[in-house]
């Protein structure tokens, strides 16, 4: 081998070990201070309450996913302890995702919650579900982790970390 070809190969070598070092200190980066979440922070700042997403409702007659409950369908999603408590999601037939990453339904600053942590999602008989997502630190509910997609019986917390959320009507 020439010596221009083993000096391409070293420079070569080098630049992907830079690479992989530059990499591996954006994750540890990531991993220690999360996603940041500038506009919550500012609304803390100014003193007001955390935003509620509600989305208007349906009437009922639209809705056909009533499922067996009835009149026991949850209509809504409330943080009940954490950062975001008071926040109010609407369950409108829609998947909703929980974690720290920012196109989350909810998005949590936690640091027991993983980017992607769980969801929550009607089944075929209008019952609610919620799923870990595979979570570092695991997803609650009552106080039980969950390992297996698991219904949701009305006001029973399920824990992510410092966040709880119930289903409520």
């Amino acid at each position: 081998m020439s010596e221009l070809t083993l000096t391409v190969m070293r420079l070569g070598f080098l630049a992907v070990l830079w690479l992989f070092v530059i990499v591996a200190v954006q994750v540890i980066r990531s991993d220690l201070f999360g996603t940041r979440v500038t506009q919550r922070a500012a609304r803390r700042n100014e003193g007001q309450r955390p935003q509620q997403r509600q989305q208007p409702q349906r009437q009922q007659q639209q809705s056909g996913r009533r499922g067996r409950g009835g009149r026991n369908t949850p209509t809504k999603l409330v943080v009940s302890e954490g950062s975001l408590t008071g926040t109010t999601v609407a369950l409108q037939g829609q998947t909703i995702t929980l974690g720290r990453a920012h196109d989350s339904t909810i998005v949590l600053d936690d640091d027991y919650a993983s980017s992607r942590h769980a969801r929550i999602y009607p089944d075929r008989d209008g019952q609610w579900i919620v799923e870990d997502l595979g979570s570092t630190n695991g997803t609650y509910l009552e106080r039980t982790r969950l390992t297996t997609p698991t219904p949701i019986p009305p006001g029973a917390p399920i824990r992510i970390g410092k966040t709880v959320i119930e289903l409520r009507k």
